[in-house]
């Protein structure tokens, strides 16, 4: 009886183990806080249910298994690239073997080829990998310095990329054939000019006459003058005529045009491209609402770093950065237990440093056009005091290049020290510092372009009778596209210069006073240098826009560019070894390299202006030049377009016309509100997924409470 009833009770007890095994897990999902919204995200439990069920089949189905089986983008992979522990990919190997032994000799032979299409992929992209461009240098510098520093120097080999592949374009299209065309003894034919040419407009002579001394060719190595003006390097070199070779034509005036306009084309679209893609990956890793502070305790360690000083400067980086988040959240909870009073004063304050800035930036500003002018007005007059003495030349030539390089120098170490008065966010506080300093950077290159302009439109003396004659200060500038190629070839030296100054006379001896004196207080506060990337980054951002701008007047200047870059990295490689150490006030953007993507897009921008200024409104020079004796350089391309057959004429003015210009509108209109709409879709879709994953956390404490309670 005992027995039997032992027997009975046991089996009731295997029965109610056995329903709470199968019906458990689907009752316990369906208790999860994730599925108090299935009204408006489905049926969470089915698919919880069916997740389950399909991992409690013992095995898959050898059919979707085999080898030319197209399912998802993960089963498409590669088995070995899967995220499978070593066992279960023993188990699909058999399944694929044994799915493979049962198909036909067409679907094994095609099976078999992509296999080997995917190792081939994989031994390009292997191959590839060790082609990039200083791969195991940035390698090195991410194990020592982590990936902060090493997106500065990715940003700077996007830089060197891109100016090589502009530098291919603008020699291949327009210094390399027109020296070819003079080596080999090429007829020249003179286009035919549109306007009548004033005599006194053809006066242009830029090589010195008489004895020249030796410090005179240094001179206008770093100035750009007499034999540099007669070179490949600036515009006034190139002839305004075209080459008749065995039946083919090359029109100088249109290919040097065409490269100008088509090289910044392909910078804006390449920059463009790389702005989307960074843009893509910070919109889906950079987000405070999924847990700022778990993100930074579980996720910000750099596997990367390998040694020891590193490590400790990692760890001082994220013990700031949360104590800046505690400090910002203090802050905040400050400003809203503030009285009236207090936030008027502080908003006074804020008004006079604001007033303060203004007037600093103001103050640059005009030192910078008074520098322009005087500098432009000495070395144009021909019984100027500065000439023949070398050093005065010298200093008077490169004066709008020293006072840029002064203010952007000095001017943002003042608003440094002046931003904590403020009273902002310290994440704010470095964002509007940064934010002063590229204004002050590209507004005083706009400055001095505007300073050139002035003087070679006569807008200060409208009746200079140069201006009226020839369209331009004639005098002052003979050539003028030259003369704006000389400043921005200027500026371009100088900023390699006083990099190599600071590098030599500031930061390698403040490293050996630091190194071997260190009992002195004053140096430890000082301290060894700080590599700031935001700061390295706005430089390389300012002297691209100077090779932007001077594209034009100067052909080869992305050549020069280029080798600026290259060299630019090996120096900022030296001294971060040599001298610097990793900044502990980190930037937060600095591994994502879209702002300052932005900011040279903006520099891009700011370049153009210049450029299509000069190609639709000025008069170009009609003593030198591809464009000499035409109304505007656009007028080559009208010209081109008249001499073209008739259909291909049609064409091209049907395409320049409203009739096509209206329709492509509307067409552009009805594409940007489709992709408006799109992107107002995929963010409801980011937002809902956010959702999902904050009750997918709500979910697993759930399920931990409950295996806490079944365990006890």
């Amino acid at each position: 009886m005992d027995d039997d009833g032992e027997c009975h009770l046991g089996s009731e007890a295997d029965k109610a183990e056995s329903s709470r095994s199968h019906h458990g897990p689907s009752s316990l999902l369906l208790q999860l806080p994730s599925n108090q919204t299935l009204r408006f995200r489905g049926n969470k439990a089915e698919a919880w249910g069916a997740a389950w069920e399909g991992a409690l089949e013992p095995t898959a189905d050898p059919q979707a298994l085999a080898p030319g089986f197209a399912g998802t983008e993960e089963d498409r992979k590669p088995l070995k690239e899967r995220p499978l522990c070593l066992e279960e990919k023993r188990r699909l190997r058999i399944l694929e073997e044994q799915a493979a032994s049962r198909l036909s000799g067409w679907e094994l032979w095609h099976a078999g080829k992509q296999r080997t299409l995917r190792r081939l992929k994989s031994k390009g992209a292997a191959v590839i990998s060790y082609a990039v461009m200083w791969r195991s240098t940035l390698r090195h510098i991410e194990g020592h310095f982590g990936t902060g520093i090493q997106s500065y120097f990715n940003f700077l080999r996007f830089l060197v990329l891109m100016n090589l592949v502009a530098s291919l374009l603008v020699v291949g299209f327009v210094v390399a054939p027109n020296a070819a065309f003079e080596a080999l003894n090429l007829n020249w034919t003179d286009r035919p000019s549109n306007s009548s040419v004033n005599a006194s407009c053809l006066q242009y002579n830029p090589t010195r006459q008489g004895l020249v001394n030796y410090f005179s060719y240094i001179m206008d190595l770093l100035s750009g003058q007499d034999f540099m003006e007669l070179s490949y390097l600036f515009y006034g070199y190139y002839q305004h005529s075209a080459v008749d070779f065995i039946g083919f034509s090359y029109n100088v005036p249109l290919a040097y045009l065409l490269t100008a306009l088509f090289y910044l084309l392909f910078c804006l679209m390449w920059i463009v491209w790389r702005s989307v893609y960074c843009l893509k990956h910070s919109l889906v890793s950079e987000d405070a609402s999924l847990g700022s502070y778990s993100n930074k305790v579980f996720a910000s360690w750099d596997f990367g770093l390998i040694q020891h000083t590193a490590v400790e400067l990692r760890q001082k980086s994220i013990r700031y950065e949360l104590r800046m988040d505690l400090e910002e959240e203090a802050l905040h909870r400050r400003q809203a237990e503030r009285t009236t009073a207090q936030r008027v004063g502080l908003g006074v304050l804020r008004g006079l440093i604001n007033i303060l800035v203004l007037g600093l930036l103001g103050g640059s500003f005009f030192c910078i056009y008074l520098a322009t002018e005087y500098s432009q007005k000495l070395l144009g007059r021909e019984d100027s005091p500065v000439k023949n003495n070398f050093f005065l030349e010298l200093l008077v030539a490169y004066l709008p290049s020293i006072v840029i390089t002064a203010a952007n120098l000095f001017v943002p170490m003042i608003f440094g020290f002046i931003v904590p008065l403020e009273k902002y966010p310290l994440s704010f506080e470095i964002k509007i510092t940064l934010l002063r300093s590229v204004f002050l950077r590209l507004a005083s290159l706009v400055v001095l372009l505007v300073s050139l302009w002035s003087q070679i439109t006569c807008s200060g003396d409208p009746q200079n009778p140069s201006c009226r004659n020839c369209g331009y200060n004639n005098i002052l500038h003979p050539c003028w596209e030259t003369s704006v190629g000389q400043e921005m070839y200027k500026l371009m030296v100088f900023d390699l210069l006083v990099m190599l100054l600071v590098m030599l006379f500031v930061e390698f001896p403040r490293k050996m006073l630091v190194t071997y004196l260190p009992s002195s207080t004053l140096l430890q506060l000082w301290g060894q240098q700080e590599f700031m990337v935001p700061s390295n980054v706005l430089d390389l951002v300012y002297g691209q826009t100077l090779c932007w701008t001077g594209a034009l007047f100067c052909p080869l200047l992305p050549v020069l560019n280029t080798i600026k870059y290259i060299a630019v990295f090996y120096l900022k490689k030296l001294t971060l070894y040599a001298n610097c150490r990793p900044a502990e006030r980190t930037f937060r953007a600095s591994s994502s390299n879209f702002f300052f993507l932005l900011v040279l897009l903006l520099g891009l921008i700011i370049s153009c202006v210049p450029a299509l200024y000069s190609i639709f409104v000025l008069t170009p020079s009609k003593a030198c030049g591809p464009f000499r004796g035409e109304s505007a350089m656009w007028s080559v391309v009208s010209n081109a377009v008249s001499s073209l057959p008739h259909i291909a004429k049609d064409f091209l003015t049907f395409v320049a016309s409203l009739a096509f210009a209206v329709p492509l509108f509307l067409l552009l209109s009805i594409l940007m509100f489709y992709l408006m709409a799109l992107a107002d879709s995929y963010s409801s879709m980011v937002k809902g997924l956010k959702v999902q994953l904050r009750l997918e956390g709500q979910d697993k404490l759930f399920l931990v409470k409950q295996i806490s309670d079944m365990s006890q």
